[in-house]
């Protein structure tokens, strides 16, 4: 099922189930737990992110040929950051490039976004996916130099400005996606692909992470797990391409659809 989360005319928030002709669908109950699709038809007036979530869960370095791009040694654990849960952006809303503390060096990032539909702690490799709702395209946007530079040696600054993970544009039930480790994924630049990769290049494939983040540790329902991005970055290009006002980025998954938003500047 193809779930999207959208604001009525009244504006209020739901979900509805994406139909094959294109029409959607009301879903009454909680996503996360009973639910079920009604004949209503949506009254959908904006797409928003597919959820809003609990906590965002980042994985950097997580394929081999990013790895070497940066020149970077393989991880031997996952490389675990957060972002804020308000950075979420809605489909087609801008990525905002900040002024306030200034950054000419922001980056896209396509990713496959894992969201966790149920409680998960020490869960094995095996039942891992058990756990999953579902998948959606994710852009890890990141301004390098507060990342690089700026960051005191963390990543979290230059990922968690306003805007900067923009989700969706629906989230696709995990029974239709088996293997999520079998996907193509890219990102395309002003009409330009930028990066051209396959899943499967993941060092730690999506059960392996869930087990190594559920251990002792509790990941509630509405969890997002950004599974790490291919290579062909921006800062990782000669010369380097960082996004400025005006650009359009576009996420492209298979089996899940295309993610795209304007840049612009912050105001």
């Amino acid at each position: 099922m193809k779930i999207i989360r959208y604001s009525d005319s009244q504006g209020n928030t739901a979900h509805a189930a994406q139909q094959a002709d294109g029409t959607v669908l009301v879903i009454e109950g909680d996503i996360f737990g009973e639910h079920r699709v009604t004949d209503r038809k949506a009254d959908v007036q904006k797409l928003l992110a597919p959820i809003q979530p609990f906590a965002i869960i980042c994985i950097g370095l997580n394929y081999k040929r990013h790895a070497e791009e940066t020149k970077a040694v393989i991880p031997q654990h996952p490389v675990v950051f957060m972002k804020l849960p308000n950075v979420i952006q809605r489909p087609g809303d801008p990525i905002l490039l900040p002024t306030h503390l200034k950054s000419d060096r922001v980056d896209y990032e396509c990713e496959l976004a894992v969201i966790i539909g149920k409680t998960a702690k020490n869960v094995s490799r095996a039942d891992a996916l058990k756990h999953v709702l579902g998948y959606t395209c994710a852009n890890d946007v990141s301004a390098r130099d507060w990342q690089k530079q700026g960051g005191g040696g963390q990543w979290c600054r230059g990922k968690s400005f306003d805007t900067f993970c923009p989700l969706g544009p629906v989230l696709v039930t995990a029974d239709e996606i088996p293997n999520p480790n079998n996907l193509a994924i890219k990102t395309v630049l002003n009409g330009e692909t930028m990066q051209d990769w396959n899943t499967n290049d993941m060092i730690f494939d999506v059960p392996t992470l869930i087990e190594f983040l559920s251990g002792s540790t509790t990941l509630m329902p509405g969890t997002v797990i950004l599974t790490g991005t291919p290579h062909g970055v921006g800062m990782a290009r000669t010369p380097p391409v960082f996004m400025k006002d005006g650009d359009v980025v576009s996420v492209e998954i298979e089996k899940i659809g295309t993610l795209t938003n304007p840049v612009r500047d912050e105001a």
